[in-house]
């Protein structure tokens, strides 16, 4: 099974701000992208389908947008 995530970085909360795109329902934040993934490996097994067996691929997909002094 793979569920895929989209994450972006919050500028104004300083945070990184993760969904899913499918009918998981998962939504929640951390301050870096480490803390975000130690999350969804607690938070994605529990959200998925009580009879779930086996293995789950999670794809992260992250952005964050910046500006550099040209």
């Amino acid at each position: 099974m793979r569920v895929v995530i989209e994450a972006f970085w919050d500028d104004e909360a300083k945070v990184w701000v993760a969904s899913s795109i499918d009918d998981l329902g998962l939504a929640t934040e951390a301050e870096t992208i480490e803390a975000l993934q130690q999350k969804l490996s607690v938070m994605v097994p529990d959200l998925l389908q009580p009879d779930h067996e086996g293995p789950v691929e999670v794809e992260l997909l992250a952005r964050n947008t910046y500006t550099i002094a040209a």
